[in-house]
């Protein structure tokens, strides 16, 4: 009986430490779409950290995202977004389209594309995004072109990274 009340007891203010020190990340898909020659990429978010994000980036400290009235617009998405990531294909900036938005339990799925790709060997992804919130924010990014997925893991501190592939036409 008392060893159940320690294991119990053990769970629950495990449970309130892991409350307590949430985890700071959103995951970017990037896929190289050959045929339509073009990047498509989806990002999850927070909510609850991109709404403090946005709050800062707009100066509007009252802004609440999930306010059916009001919430997200798409011009305050793209804004954010076309601030905090970058991607350059072969050390080009390329410009992207903010497509639009979903929310799935308590995150944004953010939907990017990048049009008018031609081949390239390289990738450098820039996203900050929430790293001026949270100084142990982590945005990973996994990047697939010709069926091969590379990773990365962006921070604060390295926001930006490269990854080199060969592609055909």
């Amino acid at each position: 009986m008392i060893h159940l009340s320690f294991i119990t007891i053990y769970i629950k203010s495990l449970t309130l430490v892991l409350l307590a020190h949430p985890i700071h990340v959103t995951v970017t898909e990037i896929e190289f779409d050959q045929s339509d020659k073009r990047l498509e990429i989806m990002m999850r978010v927070f909510m609850d950290d991109f709404e403090l994000a946005l709050r800062e980036h707009l100066g509007q400290p009252e802004l609440d995202v999930m306010d059916p009235a009001k919430g997200l617009r798409k011009e305050m998405a793209d804004s954010y977004l076309k601030q905090h990531f970058r991607v350059l294909l072969d050390n080009r900036l390329q410009k992207f389209e903010y497509l639009g938005h979903e929310t799935e339990s308590d995150a944004f799925i953010f939907y990017i594309e990048v049009p008018n790709i031609r081949k390239f060997k390289t990738i450098t992804i820039h996203n900050d995004i929430l790293t001026g919130i949270h100084e142990d924010q982590s945005n990973l990014v996994h990047v697939t072109v010709n069926g091969k997925t590379r990773s990365l893991r962006l921070t604060r501190t390295t926001p930006s990274d490269k990854i080199s592939f060969e592609t055909e036409k």
